[in-house]
């Protein structure tokens, strides 16, 4: 028999819930009948806020966009010089706000969008705002190259994808190279 749970639940709590799911176990756990045993509640409380699993996946990239990109745009709006903005965005990008649990949560979209075309398109739209907002960082702190963001934003995706903790570190030394390249 399920448990109930002692509060009830709201959309942010599945929401939650989901993130940390595809982060530990991937996007194939993000059913209805998964969930709610993770949950220790009924599909009924997963319908109740959701209209049906696609729905929640919509859901469930649609924060993950929402969030990656308030990053992007807190780091473009930052007082700082570009330079410095350059560095914070680049270890933004391989090591993600929210630590472990949000690395590996964008590991598994990045995997899931081989497979889903909501999951793929999601992927791009972050990765064009990610590399626009490198490029015009790139630009203001004078290197012209617009190859460098792709290599940038390639070395910050593979090394969050490999976990594991110095990425921000490393993707400022990178950073540290390409501007000593002007």
């Amino acid at each position: 028999m399920t448990e109930r749970p002692t509060k009830r639940l709201t959309r942010k709590d599945w929401l939650t819930a989901g993130r940390r799911l595809l982060a530990t176990e991937g996007a194939e756990a993000l059913k209805a009948e998964h969930m709610a045993r993770y949950m220790k509640t009924t599909k009924g409380s997963f319908y109740w806020h959701f209209k049906d699993v696609p729905d929640f996946h919509a859901r469930v990239l649609t924060q993950w966009e929402a969030e990656t990109l308030t990053t992007v745009q807190h780091v473009l709006e930052s007082e700082e010089s570009a330079s410095s903005r350059l560095r914070a965005l680049a270890e933004a990008i391989a090591e993600p706000p929210g630590g472990e649990e949000a690395r590996a949560a964008e590991s598994a979209i990045r995997g899931w969008a081989a497979s889903s075309a909501l999951a793929r398109d999601t992927v791009e739209r972050v990765d064009q705002a990610r590399l626009t907002g490198l490029r015009a960082l790139l630009g203001a702190a004078g290197i012209a190259n617009p190859e460098m963001a792709r290599i940038i934003y390639a070395a910050g995706i593979g090394m969050e994808r490999l976990g594991g903790p110095g990425n921000a570190g490393a993707m400022g030394s990178l950073v540290d190279l390409v501007l000593a390249l002007r």
